[in-house]
């Protein structure tokens, strides 16, 4: 295997860990840690809590509030990696997530015509582009389509109790 093949698979690797921590800095609600995720430039289109075309500050700050009081779970697989040159990828991740709010919300833009809900289970595709930026692989473009979305049911069990809670640190702690 020449170095640049070893090179490449380095690079995917570090692709696919940004990926696993957007969506644990989500869902744990680290928001200054997501924002580092992200190019100066990073744009993102297809998301209720920005406008298209919103910088990483504006989708941080809209995602931070509108899921402030809820719970996220969020889960992206299979993804399909390719370079467009030394530092620049594409990426399509498939993807689902279940949110959860407290008090029922509308979200007539996804589910038309229905009552407000509690939450909603998704699936869909995040379609990425990144940069390396020295070392490190940054998020430049984000997109979330959508395939479906299902209303949570009513009448379901309330949230149980977190049983345990995150360790933000967890990975930088050398105990």
């Amino acid at each position: 295997m020449e170095q640049s093949d070893v090179q490449r698979l380095l690079d995917l690797e570090q692709i696919k860990q940004l990926k696993a921590r957007y969506c644990r800095f989500i869902d744990t609600k680290q928001w200054q840690r997501l924002r580092s995720l992200f190019t100066d430039g990073a744009r993102f289109e297809g998301f209720r809590a920005a406008p298209s075309g919103a910088d990483a500050d504006t989708f941080v700050k809209g995602v931070s509030t509108r899921l402030k009081d809820a719970i996220s779970i969020h889960h992206c697989h299979t993804p399909e990696i390719v370079f467009t040159d030394a530092s620049a990828a594409r990426s399509v991740w498939a993807m689902m997530d279940y949110l959860e709010w407290p008090s029922p919300v509308n979200l007539p833009e996804a589910l038309p015509g229905a009552p407000p809900t509690h939450g909603f289970y998704g699936f869909g595709h995040y379609e990425e582009e990144y940069r390396k930026i020295g070392d490190d692989w940054k998020m430049h473009f984000v997109r979330l389509t959508r395939l479906r979305i299902d209303p949570l049911p009513e009448g379901r069990p309330a949230p149980g109790q977190i049983l345990l809670a995150a360790s933000p640190a967890w990975l930088n702690s050398r105990a």
